[in-house]
């Protein structure tokens, strides 16, 4: 018996949808610096996708390429975005709602604060900074660091109800 492992069109299309809505969010924030909704996003599909996730992360990171460029800037972004997917994964599933209004601000909140530190290596050997110059480089970033952490902390308020929202939704469809 054959087991087929591919995605539904209909999976196709809501992931395709989710990785659309997440790069153009993140175009219609670019006005604030550092504060989108991208961490927020990441962990809400996490939430309800699970594995599956990382195709509409994956979809906007595609996007953003295509857009402004596969350039040596792109390079980070393919381990920052699905490090977050990741850290979701291994968040426990059981949590109880008032722990995780806590738990999944604070996780996007960190991935912010670390965003300029994580970004750091892939800097340092793109453009053979020595260990000074790094950390200089992520000192210097700390105060936008410190903006993106704030964002994504209250943006981040928004991942237990939305994920619910989507859940929701997502279920409604197969009834």
């Amino acid at each position: 018996m054959t087991r087929n492992t591919g995605l539904s069109p209909r999976e196709l299309t809501v992931f395709a949808m989710l990785g659309a809505l997440m790069f153009c969010s993140k175009l219609l924030m670019e006005v604030l610096p550092n504060i989108h909704p991208l961490g927020m996003l990441t962990m809400c599909y996490t939430l309800v996708y699970r594995r599956r996730a990382i195709i509409p992360i994956v979809i906007y990171l595609l996007l953003q390429g295509v857009y402004a460029g596969f350039n040596l800037w792109w390079l980070p972004y393919l381990y920052l975005w699905p490090l977050l997917w990741v850290v979701t994964l291994l968040l426990p599933r059981a949590i109880s709602s008032k722990k995780a209004m806590i738990l999944y601000p604070i996780v996007c909140a960190l991935h912010g604060l670390a965003f300029g530190t994580l970004y750091a290596p892939a800097q340092a050997l793109m453009y053979g900074l020595s260990l000074k110059a790094t950390i200089a480089w992520i000192v210097a970033g700390l105060p936008y660091d410190l903006i993106h952490a704030v964002g994504n902390f209250f943006v981040g308020l928004l991942v237990f109800p939305l994920s619910k929202l989507l859940s929701r939704l997502d279920r409604q469809v197969y009834r």
